[in-house]
């Protein structure tokens, strides 16, 4: 048997009624399962070894991994070579798209490489902006939004076309998801922005990070309040922070981002700071799955990957549930 003749592992697994992918995390969201997805950075390097090394923190403890597209503008590794190397490993792969840096035919061309090597779930970014990263002077390319690249890869699957009209001879099967940001001015709006990009295909939502649980909980409600936590999934955004100076420097610099002063104060009190931003994601984490119409939570532990299966087992999200691991099988 050649390279091409064998089978994908892990993913490749038959499309159930109502479903739109092949994947693992489309079938534990819909099967009601409260979901742990998570975020890995890729390397600075040409080494499979070190991709596999990092998925490996994340065995047991995540249904899914997203794997950034270049990240606050900054260049590592490519989200879809990150997603061949560990779909073929068996893992469920978010492949993250950001329209920054490519234009729909390259994004299109990416979308049906990424789904023959078994990647199933697509998240749909409009992304940073050059300024911010390691490559100021780099051309911005910005040909689609996250709204209009959900919208073509939805006629993608759906339409068994690009969007100029060609026919594909086969779909990308995609479970696809978008971005949203429930704190950003003026809050009113963010709904309505989560309704167009449900309208324009997203199954599944991954938030920025929440620390203001009575905030998030009023956008959760106007969300039910328009009937559109029945047609999507909503993956609350949670993550450590390792100093109060950190979170401090964050709020006031990162667009979006809400940190209550109670958090900044309890890092900034605390013996152990590190540990207590721990503490403090953990008590988080427990009370975003109390929330109604929250069908899970994304952990975004930036440079502390490491500590994420301890969130998570700490938190008893998980129940007494096992996500895959490698030495599983389906």
């Amino acid at each position: 048997m050649s390279f091409m003749d064998e089978p994908i592992p892990g993913e490749n697994l038959p499309i159930l009624p109502g479903h739109t992918s092949f994947g693992r995390l489309e079938r534990v969201l819909r099967e009601g399962h409260f979901t742990i997805t998570s975020e890995m950075a890729p390397p600075d390097s040409a080494d499979p070894q070190e991709v596999f090394k990092q998925a490996a923190l994340f065995d047991g403890v995540a249904d899914a991994i997203n794997a950034t597209d270049g990240s606050g503008a900054n260049c590592h590794m490519s989200s879809v070579g990150v997603c061949s190397l560990l779909t073929r490993k068996g893992y469920s792969m978010v492949m993250q798209i950001s329209c920054r840096d490519k234009n729909r035919i390259a994004i299109q061309g990416d979308v049906l490489g990424a789904s023959a090597m078994g990647v199933a779930n697509m998240l749909c970014l409009t992304g940073d902006g050059v300024q911010a990263g390691d490559h100021p002077e780099a051309k911005p390319v910005f040909d689609l939004d996250s709204v209009t690249l959900l919208n073509t890869l939805k006629t993608m699957r759906d339409e068994s076309r690009f969007l100029s009209g060609r026919k594909l001879d086969t779909p990308p099967h995609s479970f696809l998801g978008a971005a949203a940001n429930p704190f950003a001015e003026p809050k009113e709006f963010r709904v309505d922005r989560l309704a167009k990009k449900i309208e324009a295909g997203a199954q599944f939502i991954q938030t920025q990070y929440c620390f203001d649980i009575p905030v998030f909980k009023e956008y959760i409600d106007r969300a039910g309040d328009k009937g559109l936590l029945d047609k999507v999934f909503i993956l609350a955004g949670i993550g450590p922070m390792a100093s109060a100076r950190s979170a401090t420097w964050i709020r006031d610099n990162v667009p979006g981002i809400h940190i209550p002063d109670w958090v900044i104060k309890r890092l900034d009190d605390a013996e152990n700071p590190k540990q207590e931003g721990r503490e403090i994601c953990i008590e988080l984490m427990q009370q975003l799955k109390e929330i109604q119409g929250v069908a899970g939570i994304h952990v975004m532990a930036y440079r502390q990957e490491s500590a994420v299966r301890e969130l998570v087992m700490k938190s008893g999200v998980l129940g007494d549930r096992t996500p895959w691991i490698p030495s599983t099988q389906e």
